[in-house]
């Protein structure tokens, strides 16, 4: 799917982080329209507490990966805590690194000082999705993973923000955790597609992590994750069942080896 095709799709818009090869191999041939390699990889790959290890190397690595596993899907590549922060040319640069490693379109997280950086990259022919409300890059400042916009004010000024980001030029927008309400006001006030993660139903999409909605991380349990697998429980049985094979001498069979 190209970015003309998710313009024009009237279905809403379906996302999920995909950080290895071996999962986009798989989710290449289901009907997700989109696939995020999301900075969150630093936590759910590599074991961190935030986002904010990753770097553009790490997240050119994993993109590379991800577009080899899945040549059908549109590939969205996060840029990484501070690397759009740095100038106009540090931040075309990591851009610039992400793209030729596979990615269709970058994602950065809030609105000020970054709306030239986005008109630039648009009319440089990058497509740049926005991201309002939690901004876990920006963790430290928020005070930790809190839902936003939840008084009038603050509502208020992420609206704003979406129109700023829209007209900046970005294609589309994920609003996090805010108020069910506010998604939807927020999806009203922009034509650009709002994919929403703990922003309610009323936006033009949705984004989980592939972790989460599988059912691997039993120890992450927020309001917005549905889980569509047992994916832990699974994973214990399978385990479980080779072991037992083994000790068994059940495997490998006759027919499992070579003569």
């Amino acid at each position: 799917m190209n970015i003309n095709a998710l313009r024009q799709k009237t279905q809403p818009l379906t996302m999920l982080t995909c950080y290895d090869y071996w999962s986009a191999q798989l989710l290449n041939k289901t009907p997700v329209d989109m696939l995020l390699v999301g900075d969150s990889l630093a936590m759910v790959m590599h074991g961190e507490a935030s986002t904010l290890p990753a770097d553009v190397e790490l997240m050119a690595l994993h993109t590379q990966a991800v577009t080899r596993g899945a040549p059908d899907k549109f590939i969205v590549a996060d840029l990484p805590f501070l690397s759009y922060r740095k100038g106009l040319n540090a931040a075309v640069e990591a851009v610039q690194c992400l793209m030729q490693a596979g990615a269709h379109a970058v994602k950065l997280e809030g609105v000020n000082g970054n709306e030239a950086l986005i008109t630039h990259l648009t009319e440089s022919g990058v497509p740049v999705m926005g991201h309002i409300g939690l901004t876990p890059q920006a963790v430290n400042a928020l005070g930790g993973y809190k839902v936003q916009g939840k008084n009038a004010e603050a509502a208020q000024t992420l609206i704003d923000e979406a129109k700023r980001l829209q007209q900046a030029g970005c294609f589309s927008l994920v609003i996090e955790c805010v108020p069910s309400s506010l998604g939807q006001a927020i999806t009203e006030a922009v034509s650009i597609p709002t994919i929403g993660i703990g922003a309610g139903p009323h936006t033009r999409g949705q984004v989980l992590v592939l972790h989460d909605m599988l059912g691997f991380n039993t120890q992450f349990t927020p309001r917005f994750v549905r889980h569509y697998a047992n994916g832990a429980a699974m994973l214990n049985e399978a385990v479980e069942h080779f072991v037992r094979d083994v000790q068994a001498g059940n495997f490998p069979s006759p027919e499992e080896s070579y003569a």
